[in-house]
């Protein structure tokens, strides 16, 4: 088991998941680990919410050091550069994933 954090730490800790505990920023990030490198416009497009939404969600990511951004021309460009990211992700989705079925399995023989 891992050596437990410092009290200090936790904030940090608990920080972090504030930030990741919002539902466009989730689809801000998994858009850019699935497409790579995208602008604000490209992900206002992917994710059919406005510019505005997009960059204030942007700027949270980029201030948490979660994505990075790039600046061409007049454009940004962002990505993910924090790599527990995926791992983080495939483990709460695999679980949501896993209880999902085992409720779906218990209403089939209920029924």
């Amino acid at each position: 088991m891992p050596q437990a954090l410092p009290a200090e730490l936790l904030e940090h800790v608990a920080e972090r998941f504030r930030v990741l505990g919002d539902a466009t920023r989730l689809s801000i990030i998994r858009t850019l680990l699935d497409d790579g490198e995208l602008n604000v416009g490209e992900l206002v497009d992917r994710l059919g919410t406005s510019q505005a939404n997009v960059s204030k969600h942007l700027r949270v990511l980029h201030d948490s050091r979660i994505v990075s951004r790039r600046p061409e021309g007049t454009s940004a460009y962002y990505s993910v550069t924090d790599p527990s990211l995926m791992p983080v992700c495939a483990i709460v989705c695999d679980r949501l994933r896993d209880q999902a079925a085992t409720e779906a399995d218990a209403l089939s023989a209920a029924t």
